[in-house]
């Protein structure tokens, strides 16, 4: 007959050796899993540069806004008229000297 102090300890080394494999695995899970640790401090960089990302695209749509309102017709700004016509449209004055 088998002796009951064996099966005992075999019992408790297999006990133990699964609580170790739980404890591992839980230990990664929470390091490198969809939820751990390194995959948080990646969400948390990425979410910093989209919020830089968004203000300054808030800049440059107050700055187009309000370019926008200074050519609207309810406010019109002649010197910057004056200023995207001769950049975007390439004009000049009848008394300016062009040189290139």
């Amino acid at each position: 007959m088998s002796n009951p102090r064996n099966q005992s300890g075999l019992g408790g080394v297999v006990y133990f050796l699964g609580l170790v494999a739980a404890a591992l695995y839980f230990t990664f899970a929470s390091v490198q899993g969809d939820f751990g640790l390194f995959n948080r401090v990646r969400i948390d960089a990425e979410a910093e540069a989209l919020r830089a990302e968004r203000d300054r695209l808030a800049e440059d749509l107050a700055v187009l806004r309000n370019k926008t309102h200074r050519l609207s017709d309810e406010y019109l700004d002649l010197d910057l008229l004056d200023e995207q016509a001769r950049s975007v449209l390439g004009l000049v004055r009848g008394d300016e000297v062009v040189l290139r």
